[in-house]
């Protein structure tokens, strides 16, 4: 296994030292409780919380399991043992001044307990979130060898695994089960993160047909029917694959914790039709038109726009989704995370930055057939995206 040297972790919490002093020296403590934050930091995930102060100290306070993050981590002088923040309090002290937290995790009920041993009150809480995800986005030279690494075995399952899974008769949920099998012995790490609130998905989205255009929670352009009402993911057991069945497979795969992002769009014994196959082309030449501004210094609203600007009337109609239901970006950030930042919107007005990566899926749904598309995940470079996971394909005729 692979996992970040202590030189890499202290890299990071040194960025966000000098982060944070240009934006505000005016803070006692850092609070970290999210579990994909902490392991960005610590190299260990673990039922506790990070805390930097503004002396420069980093203590690691651990409920469970104490032991495994004295193992994992290599701040092992850092790490103390608790059982509530009364006992974080007896080592800090209470706070003077605010107190920096992840408000999109850190619960009412959290705050709560928090407050009984800390001045939480709001005008002592500032927001790190969005200091995060910046800081998260920009990938070290280790970061990239793992997304690399994920992007070369999306690849193989995608293009050489996948197609051998397809047979006649077979269901989605089936289907999905296989795909997994298949995922795990080539090395994906198990699961694949999201940070949007209650995002819940097992393997990625998967339909046969109609299946994939069908209405779906998911802030994404594909659809799926999923099992039930209750659990809208997964595969519908009673969808089994048939003669003409375009299948939509989108996957998030994952080596070491980093994530990369795919589509490919499969065509099950029979020709791919003339509109499907335009559409697909067109979305084929938006991803590569994107990855092409794919530049330290370019703005991802403008980017946006360039590549949406000039389609026609036709080909929106279906593009990133149907109706009110249609998302508003083409791309994502991606890391330790499915969706992170920057993403490929209007709104986003800050420019890119070398090493961050970013994963493109210009996708278009047809009513009644299927969605059509593609998605790649790439680099930030000084020559645009660097793909790595294999670059945009036609919809692959399986016979």
């Amino acid at each position: 296994m692979n996992f970040p040297a202590k030189t890499e972790l202290s890299n990071r919490i040194e960025k966000l030292y000098k982060t944070l002093k240009i934006m505000d020296n005016d803070w006692d403590f850092i609070f970290i409780t999210d579990k994909i934050n902490q392991y960005y930091f610590t190299g260990t995930i673990q039922d506790g919380v990070l805390v930097l102060n503004s002396a420069g100290d980093i203590m690691y306070f651990v409920r469970r399991s104490f032991e495994r993050a004295k193992t994992e981590c290599p701040f092992s002088d850092c790490i103390f043992p608790i059982a509530s923040y009364r006992d974080i309090h007896d080592k800090l002290g209470k706070n003077t001044r605010k107190i920096y937290l992840e408000t999109e995790i850190v619960t009412y009920a959290a705050l709560n307990r928090m407050g009984k041993y800390f001045d939480t009150s709001p005008s002592n809480i500032a927001s790190l979130d969005k200091t995060l995800r910046k800081l998260r986005a920009v990938k070290s030279p280790y970061e990239l060898s793992r997304m690399k690494e994920s992007g070369r075995q999306h690849k193989i399952l995608m293009e050489d695994i996948i197609p051998s899974l397809l047979r006649e008769g077979i269901n989605e949920a089936e289907l999905t089960a296989k795909i997994y099998e298949k995922m795990i012995g080539l090395g994906y790490h198990g699961l694949s993160r999201f940070g949007s609130f209650q995002t819940e998905m097992i393997v990625g989205q998967i339909g046969f047909g109609e299946n994939s255009v069908y209405p779906t929670n998911f802030d994404g352009p594909g659809g799926m029917r999923g099992m039930s009402p209750a659990v809208p993911i997964v595969g519908d057991k009673n969808r089994r694959l048939k003669k003409g069945d375009l299948v939509f497979v989108d996957i998030g795969y994952g080596v070491d914790g980093y994530h990369s992002d795919r589509t490919q769009v499969y065509m099950y014994q029979a020709r791919v039709p003339k509109e499907a196959a335009d559409y697909h082309r067109k979305c084929m030449q938006i991803q590569k038109d994107v990855s092409k501004e794919l530049k330290p210094g370019n703005i991802p609203s403008d980017i946006y726009t360039l590549a949406t600007c000039g389609l026609d009337e036709d080909f929106t109609q279906g593009f990133m989704g149907m109706g009110n239901e249609r998302v508003k970006f083409l791309g994502h950030g991606i890391g330790l995370q499915i969706d992170e930042y920057p993403v490929i919107a209007k709104g986003f007005d800050e420019p890119l930055e070398e090493n961050m990566v970013i994963a493109v899926e210009p996708k278009r749904r047809i009513p009644g057939f299927g969605t059509v598309g593609a998605e790649d995940t790439y680099i930030v470079t000084k020559c645009g995206g660097e793909c790595i996971t294999g670059g945009e394909k036609e919809i692959i005729e399986l016979y």
